[in-house]
């Protein structure tokens, strides 16, 4: 009995508010009141647990995720804090600022050496073989002087994911004044020269206009810019350049105002989208936003503004020095006197023509409906639509340049055929790019085909006479020729009769087999008989072709009559 008081007693050494003991088993009443409650927690009507933080805890989350373990809480309350991470299982990373220290410590410098320090150079941070001054021939352990300064003591740092790839870690922002202080003074030495030139100048009498007024400011900016000549303006590489394609961030992108795969097409390289991209939804273009690039293009002054700008160019080329942009209104000017000065020209050509060849009547033509509507050309027609009589239709142009006629021929190359060969008909030359010989040609070539037929019957008649032993030696042969093909085709009737009989015998017994097929499928499965006993060998002609005969196609279109 003491023994088991004793077991009972709780340790001196835990805590004696929390139990360790198992949780009291919960009644069936209490399990359907907790289960009651979670439902009404789920639908929104009960108010949600909250842990020791105040924090409210999701009623929709598993049991097995909201349950506390008992060797984290043996009191089991509401809690989600063994799902968060464990502060003391967290690493600690050094900051962004920390970094390295660089140099020696200038604030404190020993007079005398201190016990421990380095043996050569009297530094307390590093023992002698780690020192990085040369030997000393009496180290400072011995002599006391010169004692170096101690270097800083690194502290061990640690960092996260972003900061060991920070570049910028550790950099000093003062080491790029000094940069920008010694391109200062360049620049003011520069303007101080400048200045006592310019002064030189105008004292001698040399300078006497100015070319170009443009601040000194301006001048030393963008020194590295390219050389560019545009058309109407001067620039040198002393110009500011303008960035392309530059747009505010909060419109809206061209692929985003229709997200239908079927509407206009956008060309990501271009960034491109020339088509209406509301076109199939029934808005009016003067009404949406945006249009498409093509709808801008050619509305409003746009298309006025292209012609501007060509005819700045063409100025520019004749050397009128204007521009679009640096000169717009004596462009302007400019334009309209040229474009009066055009139409008064082309007024005075058209006078000056008719009044030398006369035909004024001639441009007074009708109304362009009464030309288009009736023609005086007769056309007649057949029920087909077909040309009978009349307008016959033009023959379709190549791109290849016809009737190109060369080396004196008259005809084309191709307008001759003969055995297979194509050539000249003016001479009959069947040799490409050749010179044309005319009827002399055609001669020549007419005497040579008949030569060439008449060859193979002087052949004929030069032949020997045969004698009488020869006459009755080919006989001979031609008698027995004639027996064999007799024979032979005797044999091959026979053979012909011998398949069809094999060929019968090989339908009845597919059919046969066809009809033992279709009685096993209308049996069960389980009183299918087995084919352990079915002979196998390789079939013959007969049999393939009959298989191939009563054989079942699902695609012909007769197969249902087959069996009627």
């Amino acid at each position: 009995m003491a023994s088991g008081t004793v077991m009972n007693a709780t340790p001196s050494g835990g805590s004696n508010d929390v139990s360790l003991e198992e949780p009291k088993k919960m009644t069936r009443e209490d399990w359907r009141k907790k289960k009651e409650l979670e439902e009404q927690r789920k639908l929104g009507n009960a108010p949600a647990e909250v842990d020791e933080e105040g924090k409210d805890i999701n009623p929709h989350i598993p049991q097995y995720i909201s349950s506390v373990p008992w060797y984290i809480d043996p009191s089991k309350r509401p809690t989600l804090k063994h799902q968060r991470p464990q502060p003391e299982k967290q690493k600690q990373y050094s900051s962004s600022g920390d970094w390295y220290k660089r140099g020696v410590q200038e604030h404190a410098v020993a007079t005398r050496y201190r016990k421990g320090a380095c043996e050569n150079c009297g530094a307390l941070t590093h023992k002698k073989k780690d020192c990085m001054e040369r030997p000393r021939k009496v180290g400072a352990k011995y002599t006391g002087m010169n004692i170096a300064p101690d270097e800083h003591v690194q502290p061990q740092l640690m960092f996260d994911y972003d900061g060991k790839r920070d570049r910028w870690n550790g950099y000093n922002p003062e080491e790029h004044m000094k940069i920008v202080e010694e391109y200062s003074k360049v620049d003011l030495a520069k303007r101080t020269l400048k200045a006592q030139k310019l002064q030189e100048e105008l004292a001698s009498g040399k300078l006497e206009q100015v070319e170009r007024d443009h601040n000194s400011e301006d001048e030393d900016e963008d020194k590295y810019a390219d050389d560019i000549d545009m058309p109407g303006q001067n620039f040198d590489s002393k110009r500011r350049i303008t960035v392309r394609n530059l747009r505010i961030r909060e419109d809206i992108a061209k692929y985003l105002r229709n997200l239908d795969p079927n509407s206009a097409y956008y060309d990501p390289k271009t960034r491109a989208m020339r088509e209406n991209p509301y076109a199939n939804t029934g808005k009016n273009p003067d009404e949406v936003g945006y249009a498409g690039d093509n709808f801008v293009r050619y509305t409003g002054d746009t298309i006025s503004m292209a012609q501007t700008q060509l005819f700045a160019w063409e100025a520019y080329d004749k050397g009128s020095e204007v521009h679009l942009q640096a000169d717009p209104t004596k462009l302007e000017l400019l334009y309209k006197s040229f474009k009066v000065k055009k139409e008064d020209f082309k007024a005075q050509q058209k006078e000056s023509i008719l009044e030398k060849y006369g035909g004024q009547e001639h441009l007074d033509a009708p109304p362009a409906e009464l030309l288009l509507a009736q023609t005086e050309d007769y056309v007649e027609y057949s029920r087909h639509g077909t040309v009978i009589k009349g307008q016959e239709k033009a023959i379709a142009c190549s791109k290849y340049e016809e009737d190109v006629k060369i080396n004196n021929h008259t005809c084309i190359w191709g307008s001759y055929w003969k055995e297979g060969k194509w050539g000249y008909k003016c001479c009959h030359s069947f040799v490409k790019y050749s010179y044309c010989t005319g009827e002399a040609g055609k001669e020549i070539a007419n005497t040579e085909a008949r030569l060439l037929e008449e060859q193979p019957r002087e052949e004929e008649h030069m032949t020997k006479p045969k004698t009488l032993m020869e006459i009755h030696q080919e006989k001979q042969k031609e008698k027995k020729k004639k027996k064999h093909k007799r024979s032979s085709n005797s044999d091959s009737e026979g053979e012909e009769k011998k398949k069809q009989e094999k060929l019968k015998k090989a339908l009845n017994a597919e059919e046969a087999r066809l009809l033992h097929v279709k009685e096993i499928m209308q049996l069960d499965e389980r009183k299918r008989p087995y084919n352990s006993l079915y002979e196998t060998r390789e079939p013959t002609e007969e049999e393939m072709e009959a298989y191939r005969m009563k054989r079942q196609r699902p695609d012909d279109p007769m197969a249902s009559f087959l069996g009627q």
